[in-house]
């Protein structure tokens, strides 16, 4: 989907090798070391996973 809506141009150049490093396609994954927000999506419906992210900052007094 993000090579299909390469607005930049950032996938085309990678596919023909112009450029390195890329988030998704060859930069490795690296998990942070602490989330503020860890969320178990598999165990939760979309509705308590919205709820979690709204109540982080909530907790907070951002919003």
């Amino acid at each position: 989907m993000c090579s299909e809506r390469d607005a930049k141009g950032l996938y085309a150049r990678q596919a023909a090798g112009r450029l390195k490093g890329l988030t998704g396609v060859d930069d490795p994954y690296e998990p942070p070391v602490d989330p503020a927000l860890v969320l178990a999506a598999q165990h939760q419906t979309p509705e308590e996973s919205a709820a979690s992210v709204y109540a982080m900052p909530a907790e907070r007094g951002l919003v």
